[in-house]
């Protein structure tokens, strides 16, 4: 049964917006978008955000993000050829790990434990992506002037 507090969340909940365009290939044989292209959605806004304002660089930082759970509820359908408004914010933000939190008409998330590259081992966030991190939270929003806005 889904969380109804999810159900309820709006754009203006999320302070990074992302705007994808739908593709045809993203449609399953029912007309509508195949479960799996939300997680290539989450993906893709939470290493956009990264990449963009925590400093990160996928092939050459010291640390990287290792998903070790996520979810998805669903809540309406989508298809091709919509344009989405993906929202991204944080909801724990730990030593070495956050936990994330996305929409596109579904509020879905996961969790990055953040390990060094070569070892594996967990590592303590950086101070620039926890600072970038740190301004996903829900009561940073209003510490924020205004939304971030980017396009995938």
């Amino acid at each position: 049964m889904p969380d109804q507090t999810l159900k309820q969340r709006k754009r203006s909940d999320y302070v990074y917006v992302l705007e994808y365009r739908t593709r045809w290939s993203d449609n399953d044989q029912y007309s509508h978008m195949n479960n799996s292209i939300y997680y290539h959605l989450f993906d893709s806004i939470v290493n956009t955000y990264l990449i963009e304002h925590c400093g990160l660089n996928p092939t050459t930082s010291p640390l990287i993000g290792l998903v070790v759970s996520s979810y998805c509820q669903f809540f309406a359908p989508v298809s091709f050829p919509e344009v989405l408004q993906l929202g991204l914010r944080v909801d724990r933000l730990g030593t070495s790990s956050v936990s994330y939190e996305d929409i596109p008409s579904a509020v879905g998330g996961y969790t990055h434990v953040f390990v060094d590259r070569t070892t594996r081992k967990s590592s303590a966030l950086g101070d620039e992506t926890k600072r970038g991190l740190q301004k996903l939270l829900p009561h940073a929003a209003s510490d924020t002037p205004s939304s971030v806005n980017s396009k995938l």
